[in-house]
């Protein structure tokens, strides 16, 4: 009896122990499940991820030390405010570091530079950088092209769009920026969708918010720089338009030789002169006092010094048809929304055949325009109004700073800084120390990465990027320098 009982007791505790076994193996089981579950799957490369947002496609993938670099093309509306009118390929790049990083939405406003290039607060954050192609500019043009679809909403409506997607990757915080084109571009952005981005940065952006009064312009090139060196420029230009006869003739050899013809703005003799009416804004545009050195002296030199100083400055191909071409998007909306200078120059009184000629004699005939006087001010009273976390950077000697936009008492946390003897190329960096460490916080700030120390002092402030002449390298155009 006591045997079968101590049998029967056995049994029990083995089928309990074997239960219990078993009940403690199917929790770990369940545990491991979970733990699994909950571990994040391992990340998809960023390219696929990037190739995985609809309408997006690669164009190429080139190599660049501690970045990935795409050449992209985006599908976007070629009406945003009725989709169903078609779609066209927006081409952009995108410089990736890490999308724990802040972002950059960078625009020139103009063609988009398809080479690994960081502009100066991508540079300050260390983040990534997407760089957008203006609509019009080609390849990023619908075709057949209807241009009334070509102004500022639309535009601005491109970079929401593409934003909002790139968003569900890139979810840190974003900065707006842009030079001259580029600095209205991601201002006119921020007007017409101010939630977007967390901070804006627009360098030398002009504001020709009244385009009949353009007297700001005279006075300021009446002032700019030195009496000697604005009396040594105009004496050039000067020179240049006596001399017609003998430097059309060089005009003349250069077209045949360049194939360069003359369709667009009508004649060589109006593109001759506009060339040369551009000649002092070229020079304050991007160069500096100390460039005056090189100018010849007007009385003296030969016609082949002109020609060249003439060349160099303004360029002789720019208001050729073929310098014209790659523009046509820019004259378009100058002469439909973003305005245009008309300056006097009293210097060349009775020399001049044409005057400042306006945006609609370098667009073909064939393209309708019609100007909207009410654009420009309505995004100025806007800034005015509501700007919030923008900073506005101009250069002290930039003639397309004559203009600039200003900031009303309703603003927060936003700035006008002006670099000292400096042109079209002004950036923070250029400022003077105080401003230069404030901007430069301000920005570190805005994009959620500014270190304990400038938080506690904006004197602390620098760039968290290391230098990289190749990558923060400016390509600033050395033609047409009457376009921003």
């Amino acid at each position: 009896m006591r045997k079968t009982l101590g049998w029967l007791l056995s049994l029990v505790v083995l089928i309990g122990t074997t239960g219990a076994a078993a009940s403690t193996a199917q929790a770990a089981d369940a545990t491991e499940r979970a733990a699994t579950a909950a571990r994040p799957a391992a990340a998809a490369d960023i390219k696929d991820q990037i190739l995985g947002i609809p309408g997006m496609s690669l164009i190429e993938e080139k190599p660049y030390p501690g970045y990935r670099f795409f050449v992209l093309a985006y599908e976007q509306p070629i009406d945003h405010r009725r989709p169903s009118k078609g779609t066209f390929k927006q081409r952009l790049t995108l410089l990736h570091k890490d999308t724990s990083r802040p972002t950059v939405f960078y625009t020139s406003g103009y063609n988009v530079t398809t080479s690994p290039r960081r502009s100066e607060p991508t540079t300050i954050v260390d983040g990534n950088q997407v760089s957008l192609e203006y609509r019009f500019f080609t390849p990023s043009r619908p075709d057949p092209a209807n241009w009334s679809d070509l102004d500022i909403w639309q535009a601005a409506s491109d970079q929401h769009r593409l934003f909002t997607a790139l968003k569900k990757i890139y979810n840190k915080n974003w900065i707006a920026t842009g030079g001259s084109k580029g600095g209205m571009t991601a201002t006119y952005y921020e007007r017409f969708y101010p939630r977007d981005m967390d901070g804006v940065v627009a360098y030398v952006a002009p504001n020709d918010v009244n385009n009949k009064e353009d007297s700001a312009y005279d006075r300021f090139l009446a002032k700019v720089g030195t009496k000697e060196c604005r009396d040594k420029l105009n004496a050039v230009q000067r020179e240049a338009l006596v001399r017609r006869e003998p430097l059309e003739a060089k005009y003349a050899a250069a077209a045949a030789e360049n194939g360069w013809t003359f369709t667009t703005v009508g004649t060589l003799d109006k593109a001759y002169e506009a060339v040369v009416l551009d000649y002092t804004w070229a020079f304050w545009q991007y160069s500096l006092l100390a460039d005056c050195a090189g100018i010849p002296a007007a009385a003296t030199a030969s016609d082949q010094e002109i020609w060249d100083t003439v060349d160099t400055i303004s360029g002789f191909s720019a208001y050729t048809d073929q310098g014209l071409e790659t523009y046509t998007p820019y004259y378009y909306q100058a002469g439909t929304q973003l305005g245009s200078p008309d300056i006097k120059q009293p210097h060349l009184k009775g020399l001049t055949r044409y005057g400042y000629q306006p945006p609609r004699d370098f667009v073909p005939r064939d393209i309708p325009m019609t100007f909207q006087p009410g654009a420009m001010a309505d995004v100025d009273n806007w800034v005015r109004a509501h700007a919030e976390r923008m900073l506005f950077v101009y250069g002290q000697n930039d003639p397309w700073g004559a203009e600039p936009f200003h900031l009303g008492y309703g603003v927060k946390d936003s700035y006008v800084m002006i670099a000292p003897g400096a042109n079209h190329g002004a950036n923070v960096a250029k400022l003077q120390d105080g401003e230069r460490t404030l901007a430069t916080a301000r920005i570190l700030q805005w994009a959620g990465v500014a270190p304990a120390a400038a938080l506690t002092d904006a004197g602390r402030a620098t760039p968290l990027a290391k230098p990289d002449p190749q990558l923060d390298r400016q390509d600033l155009p050395r033609e047409a320098q009457l376009r921003p």
